[in-house]
Formats: C-alpha cells, sequence, structure tokens
C-alpha cells in the first residue's frame, strides 16, 4: 500500500507486526517513520491545493467524493482483510463493523451535502443574523489505533466535503487503514494536496 502522491524522504521505518499470532509478532509491512520535514511539505501541498478546492462549488466536492466511496464499495473485502491483520480483529467483525460503519459514515457525509447543499455554505438567515460557513485551510487529523479507518473517516470526509484540505496522522500501532484509504483518493482522482498522509511515530519535534 504505497498509493501516496510524494514518498516520504525519511530515512526511518515503522515495522506493522502482525496483532493475529501474537506469540511470532511477524512484520506483515512498514510505513515510512516520518519527519518535520515531511510534515512541512504535506502541509504545503495541502495550502497549494486549498484555494482551488475550497473554489468548487459543494457539488462538485460531493462527485469527487462520491467516486472515492464507490472506490472504496468495492475494495471493502480487501480493506477489510487488511485491518483484520493489522489489529488483530476477526474477519467478520473487520468487514461489518471496522469496514461498515466507515462505509456508512462516508455514504452520511454525502447525504449531509445532498440535503444542505450549497445554502449551507453561501449563508443562513438565523432570526436577524447571516450565518456563514466557510473552509477554513489546512487541518491536521490525529487518529488512534482502535477504529482506525472509522476515526480517520469521521475526521477526514468531513473537512475535504466542507472545502479544507487534510494533513493525517494516522496511528503508528494500525496504519494500514489509512494507506488502504490514501490508495482510495489517489485512485479515484481525488486532486493532489487535498489529502495528504504522514505516517510514522510522531516525533517531529526540532
Amino acid at each position: 500500500m504505497r498509493a501516496i502522491w510524494k514518498g516520504s524522504i525519511a530515512f526511518g521505518l515503522v515495522n506493522v507486526p502482525v496483532k493475529v499470532y501474537t506469540a511470532t509478532e511477524e512484520v506483515i509491512d512498514s510505513v515510512p517513520d516520518g519527519d518535520a520535514t515531511d510534515v512541512d511539505r504535506a502541509v504545503a501541498a495541502a495550502k497549494a491545493a486549498f484555494p482551488a478546492w475550497s473554489a468548487l462549488p459543494v457539488a462538485e466536492r460531493r462527485a469527487h467524493l462520491a467516486r472515492a466511496l464507490e472506490l472504496f464499495q468495492q475494495r471493502a473485502d480487501d480493506v477489510a482483510a487488511a485491518i483484520a491483520t493489522d489489529i488483530g480483529a476477526p474477519l467478520k467483525f473487520a468487514t461489518r463493523v471496522q469496514t461498515g460503519f466507515p462505509m456508512l459514515m462516508f455514504q452520511t457525509y454525502l447525504e449531509i451535502l445532498d440535503e444542505v447543499g450549497e445554502r449551507y455554505f453561501t449563508g443562513e438567515e438565523v432570526g436577524t443574523s447571516l450565518v456563514v460557513r466557510e473552509p477554513i485551510g489546512v487541518v491536521g487529523a490525529i487518529t488512534p489505533w482502535n477504529y482506525p479507518l472509522h476515526q480517520i473517516v469521521l475526521k477526514v470526509v468531513p473537512a475535504i466535503a466542507a472545502g479544507d484540505t487534510v494533513v493525517l496522522k494516522p496511528t503508528e500501532i494500525a496504519p494500514l487503514a489509512a494507506y488502504a484509504l490514501t490508495e482510495v483518493f489517489h485512485d479515484s482522482g481525488l486532486p493532489a494536496g487535498v489529502f495528504n498522509l504522514v505516517s510514522g511515530t510522531g516525533h517531529c519535534w526540532r
């Protein structure tokens, strides 16, 4: 799982041990141990993508996300298998809960966009006031190991739908779900820089 727009320049790697067979802790994959330079590059890419992405009509942002969800659904079995191995969950549980719930929430956010449409972002009268909601810029998201894909979807999808761009730092304990979603975004044609992934342990102090 290596579908990222620009590779990490960090020298270190974080091994991902098998959690199903805890007696052996066999290494199933390695991900880059991102550093401060990787974070800076990801933020720069997100900043560069923000003006064009935030200027897109809501319908176009929704179309991008709908294509990503469709691809996610097509790959659900593969995603569930990766999560089952990554966190040591039974495959049935990984399929129904660890993968099924994120897909459900992804679809829910699209339905919210259908309901509120452009009016949510162009202005809404509340009493004598006009409430205007605008994209804020680059969102930094840090997610934990439990329900790894669900936690990512809850942070990333609404931010992207609102017109923001995202830099995600997933848990180093179970990072493969994040790479699966990155591949989905990449292969579905989401513009480069809208979503960015920096994996590793988070030791990015200077």
